[in-house]
């Protein structure tokens, strides 16, 4: 999960935002995993077309009901994802789908989109990883889980900015 504008040289603003990213797609290729994703632009598109180039197998949760109103409507890519699942449910329903496909979500960056789904994989008692140094809601579970997190919740929520670190903090946890 994570800031999906469309343009992700623009989001690493010489922060190495990218390279982060990279590294992340490559700790999650080394790994017997499969990544799911919205199947959307930016930062998400850049770890799972990596992650999908590496040998990863990448299952892309679509807002879409079809593929053309995935290219049309949402303007998504269609290139890294391995297999599109398109669930017709719009962004915020499709969010619900595809954080509680994952027994971990992992959050680089992100803004209004990745909130929403950091509540829901919250309220839904998932192991989340927060790669810091990335900015945007990855940055603030301290503050989110403080201000606003239930009590009686069951997630649990790991922090690094190593992403083989990250990988395997919340994969010895599930």
């Amino acid at each position: 999960m994570g800031s999906a504008a469309p343009d992700s040289a623009r989001l690493d603003a010489g922060t190495g935002l990218v390279e982060k990213a990279e590294q992340l797609a490559r700790a999650i290729a080394m790994r017997d995993v499969v990544l799911f994703s919205g199947a959307t632009t930016g930062i998400v598109y850049v770890v799972g077309k990596a992650a999908h180039e590496a040998g990863c197998f990448h299952v892309g949760i679509s807002p879409a009901s079809n593929q053309q109103e995935h290219v049309d409507l949402y303007k998504l890519p269609l290139d890294a994802c391995d297999t599109l699942v398109y669930t017709g449910f719009g962004l915020k329903g499709r969010n619900v789908v595809l954080v509680r496909s994952c027994d971990v979500v992992l959050f680089v960056a992100g803004a209004m989109g990745s909130l929403n789904e950091f509540t829901i994989a919250h309220d839904e008692g998932k192991i989340i990883g927060c790669l810091t140094g990335t900015g945007g809601v990855a940055a603030e579970a301290d503050y989110l889980l403080q201000k606003f997190g239930k009590r009686a919740a069951t997630s649990r929520v790991f922090q690094s900015s190593d992403p083989d670190e990250l990988l395997d903090q919340c994969l010895q946890s599930t």
